[in-house]
């Protein structure tokens, strides 16, 4: 299973200290529920979508999920954000070039 690791100062660990007895945990948590939620956007979007086009769909949260980035149906931020900054390069050489 992947891992993500943070740093926090010292002044940091004493803050999170401050509003929780287990900063590990508590960051645990957080993650966890935004992926959650995130997952539960790619559901939705993903089962809307298969029901439009007759595709089949997965027997499992997670088979849907990772079939929804197979199916390119959902994107990474990291991808997004690429695409858009081609779109962007591509838009900003048109308007630089003469007519």
């Amino acid at each position: 299973m992947p891992q993500i690791t943070i740093t926090l100062s010292d002044a940091e660990l004493k803050g999170m200290e401050s509003i929780t007895e287990n900063p590990q945990e508590w960051a645990q948590n957080a993650v966890s529920e935004r992926a959650r939620l995130a997952n539960n956007d790619i559901i939705r979007m993903y089962t809307e979508r298969a029901l439009n086009e007759g595709v089949q769909i997965p027997a499992t949260r997670e088979l849907i999920i990772l079939d929804a980035f197979t199916r390119g149906w959902a994107k990474t931020a990291a991808d997004v954000n690429s695409e858009f900054n081609a779109q962007l390069a591509a838009r900003v050489a048109a308007e630089a070039t003469p007519e």
